[in-house]
């Protein structure tokens, strides 16, 4: 279960930095790397949302062992 927590983690950072990039330079490094609303974008756009939903239960696996 471990190598899915890593690939959320990753995927989730690199959505972080794509956003980062657009709120400092207004520039999309999906749509430019793959081309602005084709299937693989929408592909990426997809698993970094489900990643960061994903990471919403680390705060519960947190929580399990602090107690």
């Amino acid at each position: 279960m471990k190598w899915i927590d890593y690939i959320a983690l990753t995927l989730t950072i690199i959505g972080a930095i794509v956003w980062g990039l657009i709120g400092l330079f207004q520039f999309n490094l999906v749509a430019f790397c793959f081309g602005t609303n084709t299937w693989f974008t929408r592909i990426i756009y997809v698993l970094v949302g489900i990643s960061g939903i994903y990471l919403l239960t680390m705060y519960g696996r947190i929580r399990q062992t602090m107690d």
